[in-house]
């Protein structure tokens, strides 16, 4: 891509003093090393891990006690273990600015659409913590237990992680739109002690009630509830449940006192995400305290650049990792800026309202949200005071060279613009926002410090100025500790480990660019993404094929107008015909049972549907039917004639 200026350049003022600035020279200082920019930092800290872990621990004032090795197994991705002796504690790292100033400075922002406000200090978020630590102890639940929330990105979700990770507990979370099965899909496997949830929220200025789903859930899963005033009534919901409670009287015994934080190891586990599921259920994926809060800091304090008292904002829902990425923020000692709802109601201005009133430094969103605003006209630099804002970034789908533009044309001339690249895997990024390099139009800038990020092609040879796989070479520490209920990795190993030997392949098409930057081209598995929110064929198929009238399905994403459409092809069961009223139909099952973002944007009826000798359906090879490709190992297909049906489909051209 040919571009005469870049679209942003890092002021002296950024390259001097920036936390990424003085992160490097103190290494180049402790090292006595030169850098000559930042590439050859970035070299640096992959040739030298132990060393670049260990200097960002101190830089970031981790909070824990760090003896033994920095990486034990380093060559072998699989095995390897940062800090295997060091032991910390999530929370404490996370409330640490707690006690570094007035007590009365905000923690936490919340706006509930146009509903609600509220906020929470420092001192509220400690007193909140401790007291439900103690009601979580009461409880008898404790380390290594799991607790699960279907909550709205509010306060309270944020302290109740908290109040769990102090004591060792593992966090799960989705959010409430999540249909009664897609909820069982996740929280059934990991066997909670507690399921959490609200009474109910707002969603395009509509009340959605969840009393129904929650009783279902809470009756599969056999545990207690407890249920967090927001929309409806928690007392009336928390009266019908078989052993349910609401927050209020949850805390009610306990005083605020000193939190108490147990002191784990660096591999202890802390969250629970889960995959798409493509080809099942959801994989339950386990992240480390230690490798989150490390890599988590080193995106905040050095790509970020964020400032204690700054105010960071990502709009995300708790069924999204962004949403664990943004809470890690209190590390640094940012304000967070919660907000749950439509970003779109009761117009398309809510959210630049936030920024310019809370006065964001940071604003994070999607691809197409970005798109979204460009095209409905909105036109924040001529109506908001965004003054404040000097970084905005961009995930969950490739942001397309036009959204780049109208960044800097739309909302802000002089921000720093960082589209960023990773996912629920590695619960962060592997490439993404660099304050010391220029943003050049479509390009994410490069890869995280310590990240071995290259493009390899089929043959596994590193490639440039073309299309191949992206992936990372050697280890990090926010690498999986493992799968739940994968005993032997069988499934992690499948999963990133399987394309190519001791490399993490991450499943998605990349190429690097003329500036050292990179372009995500989507997706190379299965895994949909309209909108930039990752959801898995799986979930559809589980309701879909319930269905008398439909014999069989198979779901794509079709890139469609900067973005990805979600299109289901179905094989209806003999006498059926695709009506408008089972389109519809098919259409409520999958709102209802998996989630509004499951429904597909087009419907399609077809004879066949090509599946493998061993009977598995060939996504990827409709798929490459679909935009036009060329299709590989057909000889694997028990019906390759089947691939014709979906070759240049009218329905497809609009």
């Amino acid at each position: 891509m040919q571009q005469d200026a870049p679209l942003w350049t890092p002021s002296q003022t950024i390259l001097a003093t920036s936390p990424m600035a003085r992160f490097m020279a103190a290494v180049a200082g402790r090292h006595g090393l030169v850098f000559d920019g930042p590439d050859a930092f970035h070299a640096w800290t992959i040739a030298h891990p132990d060393l670049f872990w260990t200097a960002a621990w101190d830089d970031c004032g981790v909070i824990g006690d760090r003896t033994g090795p920095a990486l034990v197994d380093g060559d072998r991705m699989l095995d390897a273990r940062f800090f295997p002796e060091a032991r910390l504690n999530f929370a404490e790292n996370l409330l640490a600015h707690a006690g570094k100033g007035p007590g009365d400075r905000p923690a936490i922002l919340f706006r509930g659409e146009d509903k609600v406000r509220s906020a929470l200090s420092w001192d509220d978020l400690t007193a909140l913590v401790s007291r439900l630590q103690q009601a979580f102890a009461a409880m008898g639940i404790g380390e290594g237990d799991r607790i699960a929330a279907m909550m709205p990105n509010m306060p309270e979700t944020v302290a109740l992680m908290l109040a769990a990770a102090s004591r060792g507990i593992i966090w799960s979370s989705c959010s409430p739109d999540f249909g009664e099965q897609g909820v069982l899909d996740r929280f059934g496997q990991i066997g909670p002690k507690l399921f959490i949830t609200c009474d109910g929220y707002w969603y395009n200025g509509k009340l959605q009630d969840v009393s129904a789903k929650v009783a279902a859930v809470a009756g599969k899963l056999g545990v207690p509830v407890l249920v967090v005033p927001y929309a409806g009534d928690a007392a009336t919901l928390a009266a019908v449940l078989p052993d349910g409670r609401t927050l209020p009287d949850f805390i009610a015994p306990f005083i605020a006192a000193p939190v108490t934080y147990a002191a784990l190891a660096f591999g202890h586990p802390l969250y629970i995400l889960f995959s798409s599921g493509t080809t099942g259920v959801p994989k339950c994926i386990v992240h480390s305290a230690g490798g989150t809060l490390l890599q988590h800091l080193k995106e905040h304090r050095y790509h970020c650049g964020i400032e204690p008292g700054e105010r960071l904002f990502y709009f995300t829902t708790c069924g999204w990792m962004m949403w664990n990425w943004l809470v890690s923020g209190l590390a640094v000692g940012a304000t967070l800026c919660l907000f749950d709802g439509s970003p779109f109601y009761p117009g398309g201005e809510v959210l630049f309202d936030y920024a310019a009133e809370e006065r964001f430094a940071v604003f994070g969103t999607s691809a197409k949200y970005i798109d979204a605003v460009r095209k409905a006209g909105i036109v924040p630099k001529d109506t908001h005071d965004l003054s404040a804002l000097r970084l905005m970034t961009s995930t969950g789908s490739p942001l397309s060279p036009e959204g780049f533009s109208f960044v800097y044309e739309g909302i802000k001339p002089d921000v720093h613009l960082a589209s960023i690249s990773g996912g629920t895997d590695i619960v962060s990024c592997f490439v993404l926002g660099n304050p010391l390099k220029p943003v050049w139009r479509g390009e994410i800038q490069g890869p995280g410090l310590g990240l071995a990020v290259d493009v390899w092609n089929d043959e596994g040879q590193p490639v440039r100025g073309e299309k191949g796989e992206l992936v990372c070479t050697r280890p990090f520490p926010s690498m999986p500790l493992m799968f739940w209920n994968d005993p032997d990795k069988a499934k992690y190993r499948a999963a990133y480990f399987e394309r190519f030997d001791n490399i993490w392949c991450h499943g998605d098409f990349a190429e690097w660019t003329a500036h050292g930057g990179l372009i995500i081209h989507g997706r190379s598995d299965a895994t949909l993404n309209p909108g930039g929110v990752r959801i898995g064929t799986a979930e559809i198929y589980n309701q879909v094929e319930q269905m008398p009238e439909v014999a069989e399905a198979l779901c794509i994403g079709q890139d469609w107008d900067d973005d990805v459409r979600v299109v289901l092809f179905v094989r209806l069961a003999p006498g059926v015909s695709l009506t408008p009223d089972l389109d519809k139909a098919i259409r409520t099952r999958i709102r209802t049972g998996a989630s509004p973002r499951h429904v597909p944007a087009k419907i399609i009826a077809v004879t066949d549907i090509p599946r493998t000798k061993s009977g598995k359906i060939v996504e990827l090879a409709v798929r490459e039917v679909v935009h036009g490709r060329p299709v590989k190992n057909k000889e694997a297909l028990a019906n390759p004639e089947a691939l014709g049906l979906f070759e240049n489909l009218p329905e497809l051209q609009s």
